[in-house]
């Protein structure tokens, strides 16, 4: 999954950061060869350095799907990584290589981007821990694309402790909260497939063993058209930045995904806007009554390799993922050990990502956890 190793040996906390984040010295390959002959960067992404500065040891840059534009991780020109713990299905996208290493044991921690669930699905694909922080919690200084409305920076790691670590190294505000006394948790009503649902349903049972943990039952009338806004985002502000590289150093899937992109127009993009602004006061609405919203990070079983190598894809395996982005608040996925890929997702108030977190690392502890190679 690495593709440039810039340490062999490191002590102590251990990074590496997706290949659309800067570090000096390397050029940053998206993933396509449009970017093959790009230059090395001069200075290394805001959070990198942070991360550097709190003396973490930066191993290298980790593949991706190219341009960060596509959620199976697939890459044809630098390479597909290996989802270690389930080897038969794709690693998730479009910081596949970030979900990989750590699973892999290659790195402590990973830095990847979350554009439309673009953290949250390859951890959930890989059965680690994924984190995207409030929309402009993090710097974006040093990523690519230059511009988003909602792209996150943030962390994989194999826990919570670890992601908080690496947050407070990335932004000094960022402080980890104590474990609350009590936990109210808004289980949202959403589809799934049958055995996503049942695995659901063991893992809040686990949940809701613990005598301090309340459990509501809530909806978001919107989340359907959140996805669909986010869709739109996505593709128009990925054309604005994309849409002139050379189609024939593009991969088919993107090629195709750039072409349709170019067709979106302002009024699709204002509606898609203004959607946005309603389902984020929905969701901050909901989280007025409990601590953290729960879902399934996954509506279904992620693709086999197989099939996504012969160019299947799955948009709906980002639905539960993709309105968060829209709506901007944080949230975090945690993976439970099962014989197919799943995981639970928690999403928090906007701005309080420790608290979030916190919640995260007492619902950790009553889940089931992955047996990791190393």
């Amino acid at each position: 999954m690495f593709v440039r190793k810039l340490t062999e040996n490191a002590s102590g906390l251990t990074f590496a950061v997706k290949d659309n984040i800067d570090a000096a010295g390397t050029a940053s390959g998206m993933g396509c060869a449009a970017f093959k002959d790009a230059n090395n960067a001069i200075r290394s992404a805001k959070v990198v350095q942070r991360l550097l500065d709190s003396n973490f040891q930066l191993l290298g840059k980790l593949a991706m799907h190219e341009l960060a534009f596509g959620m199976t991780g697939i890459n044809n020109y630098s390479g597909t990584p290996i989802n270690t713990l389930y080897p038969d299905l794709i690693p998730g996208g479009s910081s596949s290589g970030c979900a990989a290493a750590v699973a892999s044991g290659d790195v402590d921690i990973a830095i990847g981007t979350d554009t439309g669930g673009s953290i949250r699905l390859p951890a959930a694909c890989c059965g680690v821990v994924g984190f995207k922080p409030t929309y402009g919690r993090l710097s974006r200084e040093g990523v690519s694309p230059k511009k988003s409305s909602l792209d996150c920076v943030g962390p994989f790691a194999r826990n919570v402790t670890l992601i908080e670590q690496a947050m407070h190294a990335m932004d000094e505000s960022f402080t980890p909260s104590r474990q609350p006394r009590s936990i109210t948790l808004g289980v949202l009503d959403i589809e799934c497939e049958t055995s996503i649902f049942a695995e659901f349903e063991l893992a809040l049972q686990g949940i809701a063993s613990l005598s301090t943990v309340r459990i509501n039952k809530i909806s978001l009338a919107h989340m359907d058209n959140a996805f669909a806004a986010g869709m739109v985002l996505i593709a128009s502000e990925a054309f604005a930045e994309f849409g002139g590289l050379p189609k024939d150093q593009l991969g088919s899937d993107i090629a195709q995904r750039l072409q349709a992109a170019s067709a979106i127009g302002a009024s699709q993009i204002e509606q898609a806007q203004r959607t946005q602004e309603t389902f984020k006061r929905e969701v901050s609405e909901a989280l007025l009554g409990v601590d953290a919203i729960l879902l399934p990070t996954l509506p279904s079983k992620p693709l086999s390799l197989d099939a996504a190598k012969n160019g299947a894809i799955d948009l709906a395996s980002s639905s539960l993922v993709r309105p968060f982005n829209v709506s901007g608040h944080p949230a975090i996925t945690l993976p439970v050990a099962s014989v197919n890929p799943f995981s639970v997702q928690l999403v928090g108030a906007l701005n309080e990502d420790e608290k979030l977190c916190a919640i995260a690392k007492q619902i950790e502890s009553l889940l089931p956890k992955p047996v990791y190679p190393n």
